[in-house]
């Protein structure tokens, strides 16, 4: 096989509001975290819960619409790929972040007109 797959799919909450930067070609790219949680249950049969945080990027057009839309707390759909990038921080040491590039995004819920 030549390529693999690189999919991501997230249903969760957004941690916090969007952060939205302009572009050198007149693009925006917005970014925001998004908490999806599981629920099990431990050895003597309590309930448990545990969160994961993910990074989520979204570029031009969706960008604008995530920064129009969404808030903090919002339930949403997520596809995408996940990419990773490193770097070397003050101290020499090698760093690395993870991210999903969204590719598609689904509000699910809906919006008061208040």
């Amino acid at each position: 096989m030549k390529n693999g797959i690189n999919k991501v799919t997230l249903v969760g909450h957004v941690g916090e509001a969007p952060r939205v930067s302009q572009l050198k070609e007149n693009g925006i790219v917005a970014s925001f975290s998004l908490a999806t949680n599981e629920y099990f249950k431990d050895k003597e049969g309590n309930e448990k819960q545990a969160t994961e945080w993910h990074r989520v990027v979204v570029w031009k057009k969706q960008a604008e619409l995530i920064h129009r839309y969404v808030k903090k707390g919002d339930p949403l759909y997520v596809e995408g790929k996940i990419h990773t990038s490193s770097w070397e921080n003050k101290e020499g040491n090698k760093r690395y972040s993870t991210e999903v590039h969204c590719d598609n995004f689904l509000f699910l819920s809906t919006r008061d007109s208040n």
